[in-house]
């Protein structure tokens, strides 16, 4: 009787879950009337009479995990958001550079410097990687700083390290300048970028707002730190003067040419040359009118939010650049950036370290929509809450995307608890796509919401027909050659992973792919694919990431999914299925493509793969069943999955992130998606 019953539902629930999922211009309810399942949904109904199955039984643990993870009070999830060790080497300089040094936070944060330095030595940027020379610089200061000697065993290893990498003159700009200020670095070797930018005009070809929001909140305070140029020296067992391969006194910091005379890089360098002849002796009139313009505006954008754009390094820079305008430690403005930056801290009993950013109301709307497709019905307490608190979130003022969106009303959700000047396209997406799965009380409001946000989401649209992440058309890939320019993420340019994600949206709104800017981001997305059928990830790792992306857009758009290109997409992603059935990539592939969709299983690389397969004729294929099996045989008790790697992405080659939240809410998504689709 159960197994007939199981049937009748399943069919029930396939044609509900086509139209739910077509969603054809009406979010239709996916609860049954009150005589016939008692408010319960067909996938709740059917997970409870196929609980002895290892799927069902999987859904069920990840579900009631995901559930015990929501913050009760106010109905949000976050996860830990780990970065690369630098944030914490970092924080112990901004320490000694305020005067304001725990001695206890230090050696905690020591300690974890200490527990996390590589085999040969050095530091890196993400799970097993190699050991990066700026990244262990930092380190190695910080450590000194704290009063490590410089004779330590683990410390002659690190400074082994560090010279076979090219020491510091081989380090990045940021780590340059942050050693510049405690005076183990020249500032004349700092390439040159003078605080009086901020004074172009919005019309020039270079100014401010032609940079990414995160360059340009990281710049605009580092520009007032270098143009005071700050001494706070430390000498003796904190010099860094054994991390000089050529003996400092004899460094030459004039920038390598190429041989050909009229080369871009000399033009750019002749600018850099003449930019640093006035560095030397800048207007004054002009200088102080610049650094009294980005003060203002570092101000500006402090006001809801939690601390400048709620990244770091820009809320470092920020309370440094406070400092050196003379900011007393009493100061409201000075001590609620300092407050942001120490709400970062991840304490244990014996470590400390930092985190780049909290990701709230990212984790959310994931947690909504993986919750959503287990068979939580849409009116669940922990579903409205939730809703109730991202309703909240939504970006009521204008920002600097208004620029170059001008739209007649604001809105947008950002990443943070607070980030009121930045708002993006792709939390702003998932935050609407869970919205839509929620049956909250006040239905107005909740229409009126979608629909601004919705507004917003159109224009910021950008001419290629895509979408980047927190403004329109910033792509003058010609500013990448700026000398000061070496961290390669000045530019917010479209990108496939985000654009993807905004068809899923329309979609979810009733519209088609013969809806005009549908069309455009179809087109948009098939310039991007890769040869190989795959599509880069620009915001996790990697193409596993951005392939999973393009496939579901295009599926839930209403895309012929037999195409050739579509196929294509699909046969990739069968082709590098790892043998335990699970899928992987090693942040190695941002630097050379032959290591492409090749690393360790992961339970979030795995669900996208599934996800993307999911949505494509090879929903029944082998490759989709090994998926889930390996997905179910990995789960642990408590419900979620073992994850140490990092597959978020922050910067290509330049950051990555481990979000701890990927593990439990993508393989529930995963597995339910599944259940709803095939079984």
């Amino acid at each position: 009787m159960t197994n007939l019953l199981l049937d009748f539902i399943e069919k029930i629930d396939k044609v509900s879950y086509k139209f739910l999922n077509g969603r054809n211009g009406r979010n239709l309810p996916e609860v049954l009337p009150d005589d016939l399942c008692f408010g319960k949904t067909l996938r709740e109904i059917k997970g409870e009479l196929s609980y002895d199955t290892e799927l069902a039984s999987a859904i069920r643990k990840a579900r009631s995990h995901l559930l015990k993870e929501q913050d009760k009070s106010e109905g949000f999830w976050v996860g830990e958001l780990e970065g690369d060790v630098a944030l914490t080497a970092e924080y112990m300089m901004l320490m000694h550079f305020i005067d304001r040094v725990d001695i206890v936070k230090q050696k905690k944060a020591a300690k974890y410097l200490v527990e996390t330095q590589q085999k040969d030595g050095g530091w890196n940027i993400y799970y097993k990687g190699p050991s990066n020379l700026s990244v262990s610089v930092k380190c190695y200061f910080a450590l000194k700083l704290a009063g490590y000697s410089k004779e330590k065993p683990f410390m002659k290893k690190a400074r082994d390290c560090i010279l076979n990498m090219g020491g510091i003159m081989e380090s990045n700009t940021f780590t340059k300048i942050y050693l510049a200020i405690f005076g183990q670095f020249d500032w004349q070797g700092i390439p040159a970028l003078p605080i009086e930018v901020i004074l172009l005009p919005n019309s020039f070809y270079f100014n401010i707002y032609e940079f990414s929001y995160w360059s340009r909140c990281i710049v605009v305070p580092l520009g007032i730190i270098m143009a005071m140029k700050p001494k706070h020296s430390v000498g003796g067992n904190a010099a860094l003067d054994e991390l000089y391969i050529i003996p400092r006194n004899k460094v030459s910091y004039r920038m390598a040419r190429d041989q050909d005379k009229f080369s871009l890089k000399n033009v750019f360098i002749n600018i850099d040359s003449v930019l640093r002849r006035y560095e030397k002796n800048p207007f004054r009139p002009l200088r102080k009118l610049a650094i009294e313009k980005a003060e203002k505006w570092i101000l500006q954008r402090l006001e809801k939010s939690g601390g400048l754009g709620a990244i770091w390094p820009a809320m470092v820079n920020s309370v440094m650049a406070m400092k050196c305008l003379g900011y007393r430690d009493e100061h409201p403005d000075y001590r609620r950036a300092l407050l942001e930056i120490e709400k970062l801290e991840v304490h244990d009993k014996e470590t400390l370290h930092m985190q780049p950013c909290v990701s709230p109301v990212w984790d959310t709307p994931w947690s909504i929509m993986a919750l959503s497709e287990s068979g939580l019905s849409n009116d669940h307490p922990a579903l409205i809450k939730a809703g109730q608190w991202l309703l909240k979130r939504e970006v009521r003022s204008f920002g600097d995307w208004s620029l170059k969106n001008p739209v007649e009303e604001p809105s947008g959700w950002y990443f943070q608890f607070a980030n009121e000047f930045y708002p993006d396209s792709d939390d702003t997406t998932v935050v609407l796509m869970a919205l839509l799965l929620i049956d909250l009380p006040d239905k107005y409001k909740k229409r009126e919401a979608i629909l601004r946000g919705f507004k917003w989401l159109l224009g910021m649209q950008c001419r290629d027909g895509g979408w980047g992440s927190f403004d329109r058309d910033n792509n003058k890939e010609i500013l990448n050659r700026i000398p000061f320019v070496d961290w390669n993420a000045l530019l917010d340019p479209s990108t496939g992973d985000l654009t993807a994600r905004v068809l899923d949206l329309m979609a979810g709104l009733g519209y088609d792919k013969d809806y005009p800017p549908a069309g455009k981001a179809i087109e948009f997305l098939k310039k991007e694919q890769e040869e190989d059928g795959s599509w880069f990830g620009r915001w996790g790792v990697n193409y596993i990431y951005g392939t999973w992306s393009a496939l579901s857009g295009l599926h839930l758009i209403k895309e012929d999914m037999t195409q050739d290109y579509v196929r294509k997409a699909a046969s990739w992603l069968k082709s590098v299925q790892n043998r335990d059935g699970g899928w992987g990539e090693t942040i190695k592939s941002y630097w050379n493509e032959s290591f492409k969709a090749i690393g360790k299983s992961t339970a979030s690389q795995t669900s996208w793969a599934i996800l993307g397969l999911l949505s494509t004729d090879e929903r029944n294929s082998e490759s989709v069943k090994n998926g889930i099996k390996f997905l179910t045989e990995n789960q642990k008790e408590d419900g979620t999955w073992d994850e140490e790697e990092f597959t978020g992405t922050g910067f290509p080659k330049v950051f990555y992130l481990r979000y701890h939240m990927y593990r439990s809410y993508f393989p529930l998504l995963a597995l339910s998606r599944y259940r709803n689709t095939v079984k």
